[in-house]
């Protein structure tokens, strides 16, 4: 059975009627959920830490900037925008000692809740609004007069008002535009994680990583490798995103067509299947979850080093090279950019 879709017909602004929201964190979400929600109507303060770069940016947006800790004695309804990571230690010290009865919680990812990074107090209400998209485009199509889908979901319940809550924020930053549907926090983190690690990051980019070593390795121009297994993904997965597979499959050559469905299978087939449910009882049982802990609290020399490794791949300079030819494409040097939070 189809999910149900909420739009802005089941969602009240009103409930946010003399309550003053938090938003910690000013990166990626963080900045497009206060601006939307302030745009919206709603009364929004931002919470940092002290040092942090982004004051400026918010207070230039117009906001009223305070610590942390600061910030959660003060709002009804708390957003944490803050990297997973970054969550407990920043829960301990400063969310958790001014979290009062009654208060809402707010998170964009179910991670920290789900594996018990943050246990909340039973008298608050603890929900999920999370816009199926990077924060840009989240704050992009609200100005647009459009909205980002988003998930919307319940881990606890004390005021019997948590969902109308989490619908509120939805419709606040645009998301029942356009539709929202509800899940749980498990469902949301563990479906999340698979997708990241197995399809959208992880398989893509060691699916492009392998082509062009396969074409370069056999003797071809690392620019022809390039331009075949990294630059026209945009055009079929923007082929994809409009119209699904089966309306990528009709726009397509009959000989890529063929190709397709002949040899796709090949390249994921029941070992690669086989390898993806591994992956995904890994971040059901938790295992990924406390791996990257340890790796985090240790101080990411795997993770680093792998990135470094990943950055030094040779279609980097091959891509860096190609790009440079293409004045119509927008260019973003991120090299050494870190999100603001």
């Amino acid at each position: 059975m189809p999910a149900k879709v909420y739009t802005d017909k089941n969602a009240d602004l009103g409930v946010f009627a003399n309550k003053t929201l938090a938003v910690l964190g000013y990166g990626s979400q963080g900045h497009a959920h206060a601006l939307n929600l302030k745009d919206s109507g709603c009364r929004v303060i931002v919470g940092l830490y002290p040092g942090s770069k982004s004051r400026r940016v918010a207070r230039k947006h117009g906001f009223e900037v305070v610590d942390t800790a600061e910030a959660v004695r003060r709002a009804d309804v708390i957003l944490v925008g803050l990297p997973d990571m970054k969550q407990p230690e920043v829960y301990e010290r400063d969310i958790a000692p001014n979290l009062t009865k009654g208060k809402c919680l707010i998170f964009v990812h179910g991670l920290g809740i789900h594996f018990g990074l943050i246990k909340p107090p039973t008298d608050i209400d603890v929900v999920m609004v999370a816009p199926k998209g990077p924060g840009h485009m989240v704050r992009s199509l609200y100005a647009e007069g459009k909205g980002m889908p988003a998930l919307i979901a319940v881990f606890q319940d004390k005021s019997r008002r948590p969902k109308k809550l989490a619908l509120a924020w939805a419709k606040g930053i645009g998301s029942t535009r356009t539709g929202v549907v509800q899940t749980t926090f498990k469902e949301e983190t563990e479906t999340d994680l698979f997708g990241e690690q197995a399809v959208l990051c992880g398989g893509a980019s060691a699916l492009i990583q392998a082509g062009f070593e396969t074409l370069v390795e056999a003797g071809y121009q690392p620019e022809l490798a390039y331009f075949e297994c990294l630059h026209e993904l945009k055009l079929i997965c923007d082929l994809i995103y409009q119209s699904g597979i089966a309306g990528m499959r009709f726009s397509i050559a009959d000989t890529a067509k063929y190709g397709d469905l002949t040899r796709g299978p090949r390249i994921v087939n029941r070992r690669t299947k086989a390898e993806m449910k591994k992956i995904l009882r890994e971040i059901q049982t938790g295992k990924f979850t406390r791996e990257w802990v340890k790796e985090y609290r240790s101080g990411l020399k795997n993770y680093n080093r792998l990135l470094a490794a990943g950055a030094k791949h040779p279609i980097e300079k091959t891509g860096e090279r190609l790009r440079a030819m293409m004045p119509w494409m927008k260019k973003k040097n991120i090299k050494g950019v870190q999100a603001a939070y």
